[in-house]
């Protein structure tokens, strides 16, 4: 248990017209973010720990916004969560992403320019600057979180190593979402939509609710570390 309340943002990726990845069985990315974000919900609830929602029902959300609900519900952390897909049908597994201005890899990058590419289904023609930042005190501040944003991606790895789950570690990419200069945040795929065996288990609530116990886990265990 945990004296201080602390706030977490739980961001369901996806929604509305925009369905993010579709599964070999016509599962809905967005509707699994949103089932996970809520099981996620009730865990880190019971565990004393306030948990807002950035969505909680079936809406698009600009990825902007989504950060920008984070930074005013002055969240201690920022979660992001998301299913993947793959062309290779073989491709499984769970990673967490952290922000870096250079990819971890390839498959990284690319990821991240297909979920940055969320904007464009809402008409939002940006080009997203990276805030290359000229203030050194602003620098500073963003080394700081993305330090923290490392570290609790760290601490969920190496727990999810208790699940039976193909484990694809912690990887670095250039994710919109997660480019919040105060808050440490970290974006989950859960797995991969288009494998026919994790689509399966990604529809399955029990399945769902253990990955979200080792989250909350790893949660619980940041907080005290930097209590």
């Amino acid at each position: 248990k945990i004296n201080k309340k602390y706030i977490v943002v739980i961001d369901p990726g996806h929604g509305g017209k925009d369905p993010g990845a579709i599964g070999v069985n016509g599962t809905f990315e967005k509707n699994i973010n949103l089932l996970f974000a809520k099981i996620i919900r009730s865990v880190l609830s019971s565990n004393n720990i306030i948990v807002k929602l950035t969505r909680t029902d079936d809406r698009y959300l600009y990825l902007k916004d989504r950060m920008n609900f984070a930074e005013k519900a002055k969240a201690d952390l920022f979660i992001s969560i998301h299913a993947d897909a793959s062309k290779n049908r073989k491709a499984r597994g769970f990673s967490i992403f952290s922000l870096s201005n250079k990819a971890s890899d390839k498959e990284a990058k690319k990821l991240a320019q297909r979920e940055n590419n969320s904007d464009y289904i809402g008409g939002l023609r940006i080009r997203h600057s990276d805030p290359l930042i000229k203030d050194n005190l602003i620098k500073i501040f963003q080394r700081q979180t993305m330090n923290e944003s490392a570290k609790i991606a760290n601490i969920v790895i190496k727990n999810i190593k208790k699940l039976s789950i193909k484990n694809r570690g912690h990887r670095n990419a250039g994710f919109v979402v997660l480019k919040s200069l105060t808050t440490p945040s970290i974006l989950v795929e859960l797995g991969f939509i288009s494998n026919k065996k994790e689509e399966k288990l990604l529809n399955n609530k029990a399945y769902l609710t253990k990955i979200s116990k080792i989250i909350s886990l790893s949660i619980l265990n940041y907080f005290n570390q930097t209590n």
